[in-house]
């Protein structure tokens, strides 16, 4: 499972859209009315944000990465990876399968 933070909608929705058309990530839920806190350039700094929820697997990661990468617009954006060690089986087998090789 990946996290990802945006400053908006349009950009959320587009990394989205690329990641799971990609077959990079099966799915992605895009969380609104996240309040960021965090040191940024010497400051304290406060943002409204969106966090993405990425399902995708060990293999696709460094994959992710890139793209999102690629479609971010942060300096430095968050994308932090946790594995996912136990869930409904059913739901992790059609997550498998919804990504792709790389």
């Amino acid at each position: 499972m990946v996290f990802v933070t945006c400053d908006a909608r349009d950009q959320a929705e587009t990394i989205a859209g690329n990641v799971v058309g990609e077959g990079i990530a099966a799915c992605v839920n895009i969380l609104p009315g996240v309040r960021s806190c965090y040191m940024w350039e010497g400051k304290l700094t406060w943002s409204e944000e969106l966090l993405l929820v990425m399902k995708t697997t060990a293999a696709r990661f460094e994959d992710l990465k890139k793209r999102v990468l690629e479609l971010h617009s942060y300096q430095i954006p968050e994308i932090i990876g946790v594995s996912i060690d136990e869930g409904l089986e059913p739901y992790l087998e059609w997550m498998r399968s919804n990504v792709r090789q790389g």
